[in-house]
């Protein structure tokens, strides 16, 4: 995305903007939200130039977001053709699609989205965009809508002028519930040869998932129920209809391919017909004894599973019919068996499963939304009662807002969600996703089963930037999700790595701030701790791990090189008691599950633990499952500027003998040899942002520095980086972090700053000698 606005702390609305926000919704007016923190980072310029080279030794997440890096669409990307641009008015003129006339929107937004797919899809592209264009005001909405036209934006007025709001009806509320009457039950709902699950991760009120229906199974899908047909749909590619079996490599019988391969060994039969060049495929490896034993999960008391943790979606870069091969676009980050007991392992509960390269038949492709608002209206119901509450108020309305499942190249920018009905924004089975600048607030359900999540599962080289989160149990990235980057977001939740093998995932420059409310026991009814259980009486930390010996019952233990870089993250352990650091080193690297040069599981003295609740404030450095030998004085690892200002040094990272950051001795005092000159690099209307460069004109290295001034009065500083900052009143005091105090001689460092107001720095000095700068 071209950085078209300035690099700022968001500022939710003011108390009466949310007040009157509420009483469009019908919301109870003493529902306030208030930023976890300083605030996300908007306006960062996620462009592929801004992005790093990769860093020796991690992850290369250069190609993470919409098309591998490219800027998100503009109006030059929108198809000119006027049939392919539905307008406000002909939304109301041709589809009866008017906002605040009380009236049942639903079918006529289908309509909409069904008459670009028939006329405008079959030509679109990623440069030639169809539009549906809403205007401000309340839609209402009683059954998920299917976005599946390629190729199309929804696009409102505002995130706080458009609004729709979820009612579900008898046909969309969940009929099955658990024996216990506190989740909806997907094995339970079932109709012909399909159940609920096929479903999963469940209902919302924006699907974008293909809704074709295999041959095999239109006969269930003629004589199911109104409230049962969505099981069959999309079923081409969830339930293996087109998959093919594999075949071991030569000289390596047992793996159809090992880590780091490109070429995939398909079987001696199985069409081929959907497995072309340029074409999307699922790569999923079985599970196999020997893989679980990898992940410390056995002994265990909970049953080992059939089913595939270990997947990607790639792009085909070739197929060679002859020899039965497919070339995948990138190396492959885990070994394929061909089988489960192929590597040697004993059956899993009897059953061989097989390994499978499964095509992408009918992916959805480039769907935005942009600049929108949604909730779900539960008459009965209080938004006040579901803060801190991880319990399900209403199980039978578990619904999400946005699904992308068996998507690609698509992004949500600009919205803001309260009051789901569980996720307001979740994956299954998608690839390069840009979510970035929304607003996400509160969940009906955050219970049992796991609702109430940010929740990226199964999701692979996504770009989540400049987010806040509220009132919702985690951001989660589970079930092989790899190859993501978590940049400048603003949570009250934790970073949680839920198990399932996820893997490669950058979390950087996001402030966690997680109040001591947020813990499993704060529950009123239908509760339920990580994985299904009935809670317990740990607390959720700033970061979550899955331990194997319990991670295994529902999807296995966290993969390997999750990487946190540079984040504030805090802990309240007590009610009104104050909030600690939590890897408060900024400038190193820490590799979740890694130690150096493989796979390793969080232990303590050589024990891997076998669940993260009661563990989280160890120290798992130093060989016991997190990597911490590497710094980088950078901002980030993903992008070259945090700022808009250009890198001040090599942004290499080391790799010290010492756990602890090392400073330069300095040979020079600072009064002789530093100058301070300052830059305001972007305005805005409430605000700027400003930046000071440090120069060392000595021949001697300096090893610490301050920059003092003032503010007129009405203007504060709102955040800053890349240094230490006191306040006294309106004088503020810069001095420099652990990573950027020693200045070389004839070098420089740098920090900013942002401002509410539009006044100046005055009285600035720096060892005594006064600032210099322009505008």
């Amino acid at each position: 995305m071209s950085r078209k606005s300035p690099l700022r702390r968001a500022v939710l609305p003011a108390v009466a903007a949310v007040v009157a926000t509420a009483a469009l919704l019908q919301v109870p007016p003493q529902v306030a939200y208030a930023a976890p923190g300083p605030g996300a980072l908007l306006g960062l310029d996620l462009g592929a130039a801004n992005r790093r080279a990769p860093v020796p030794g991690l992850y290369d997440w250069s190609k993470a977001g919409y098309r591998g890096g490219a800027a998100l669409p503009g109006s030059g990307e929108v198809n000119p053709n006027a049939t392919c641009q539905v307008t406000a008015a002909e939304l109301a003129s041709q589809y009866n699609v008017k906002p605040d006339d009380g009236a049942d929107d639903t079918n006529g937004i289908q309509a909409a989205i069904d008459g670009v797919k028939s006329a405008c899809s079959p030509s679109g592209s990623y440069t030639k965009l169809s539009t549906i264009t809403f205007p401000a005001g309340r839609f209402d909405v009683t059954h998920e809508i299917h976005v599946d036209a390629d190729y199309l934006i929804l696009r409102g007025a505002g995130k706080d002028a458009t609004k729709f709001v979820y009612k579900p009806d008898a046909n969309t509320l969940y009929d099955t519930l658990t024996p216990d009457g506190s989740d909806w039950d997907e094995d339970g709902m079932t109709s012909g040869a399909g159940k609920g699950g096929w479903l999963w991760p469940g209902r919302g009120l924006f699907r974008v998932q293909s809704r074709g229906v295999h041959t095999s199974y239109a006969s269930d899908h003629a004589s199911a129920p109104a409230n049962r047909k969505d099981i069959f749909e999309g079923t081409i590619n969830v339930h293996w209809k087109a998959g093919v079996k594999l075949r071991g490599k030569p000289g390596d019988t047992a793996f159809a391919a090992r880590t780091g391969d490109k070429v995939v060994h398909l079987a001696s039969s199985g069409a081929l017909t959907a497995l072309a060049a340029g074409n999307l495929v699922n790569i999923r490896a079985a599970n196999s004894r020997k893989f679980y034993e990898q992940q410390q999960a056995t002994p265990t008391t909970f049953p080992l599973l059939n089913m595939h943790m270990r997947q990607q979606i790639f792009t085909i870069a070739a197929l060679d019919t002859s020899a039965r091969t497919i070339t995948l676009d990138k190396p492959l980050e885990y070994d394929v068996p061909v089988n489960s007991t192929s590597d040697g392992s004993a059956p899993i509960d009897g059953a061989t499963y097989d390994s499978k390269a499964a095509p992408l038949v009918d992916p959805v492709l480039g769907v935005g939304f942009e600049n929108l608002g949604f909730t779900q209206d539960m008459p009965g119901l209080h938004p006040a009662e579901a803060n801190n509450n991880y319990g399900n108020m209403a199980p039978a309305a578990e619904m999400h807002g946005i699904v992308f499942k068996w998507a690609a190249n698509s992004w949500v920018r600009g919205i803001r969600a309260d009051m789901t009905g569980s996720h307001p924004i979740v994956t299954e089975e998608a690839k390069n996703l840009q979510i970035v600048d929304n607003e996400l607030h509160g969940s009906w359900n955050k219970g049992k089963g796991g609702n109430g999540y940010f929740r990226g599962s199964r999701v692979w080289d996504s770009l989540y930037a400049g987010n806040t989160s509220t009132l919702l149990r985690h951001f989660t990235f589970q079930w092989s999700a790899a190859g993501n980057v978590v940049i400048g977001n603003s949570f009250d939740s934790d970073l949680n790595l839920h198990g399932g093998w996820e893997r490669n995932n950058l979390f950087e420059l996001n402030t966690v701030k997680v109040p001591y409310a947020h813990r499993s026991g704060n529950c009123r009814a239908n509760c339920g701790e990580e994985g299904g259980g009935g809670p317990d009486d740990s607390n959720w930390f700033p970061i979550w791990w899955g331990a194997g010996k319990k991670a295994v019952k529902w999807s296995g233990a966290s993969g390997y090189r999750n990487v946190f870089f540079n984040n504030a993250m805090t802990k309240q352990l007590a009610d009104n008691g104050p909030y600690n650091d939590f890897y408060a080193d900024r400038h190193r690297v820490y590799s979740f599950g890694w130690d150096g040069a493989a796979y390793k599981h969080l232990d303590i003295g050589g024990t891997p633990i076998a669940d993260w609740a009661k563990n989280e404030q160890r120290d798992y450095t130093g060989g016991h499952g997190v990597d911490a030998s590497k710094t980088d004085a950078a901002s980030s690892l993903f992008l070259k500027s945090v700022d808009g200002t250009p890198p001040s040094s090599p942004t290499s990272p080391t790799s010290p003998t010492s756990q602890s950051p090392t400073t330069s001795t300095t040979t020079q005092t600072p009064s002789a040899c530093l100058n301070a000159t300052f830059t305001r690099k972007s305005v805005w209307d409430s605000g700027y942002g400003g930046a000071f460069t440090i120069s060392n004109t000595c021949s001697a290295a300096v090893g610490s520095w301050a920059v003092e001034f003032d503010l007129p009065a009405g203007t504060t500083i709102t955040g800053s980086w890349s240094s230490v900052l006191t306040r006294t009143g309106q004088h503020y005091r810069f001095g420099n972090a652990a990573h950027n105090g020693s200045v070389k001689p004839g070098g420089t460092a740098t920090f900013g700053f942002n401002a509410a107001g539009q006044g100046l720095p005055v009285a600035c000095s720096i060892a005594g000698t006064k600032c210099g700068g322009t505008e």
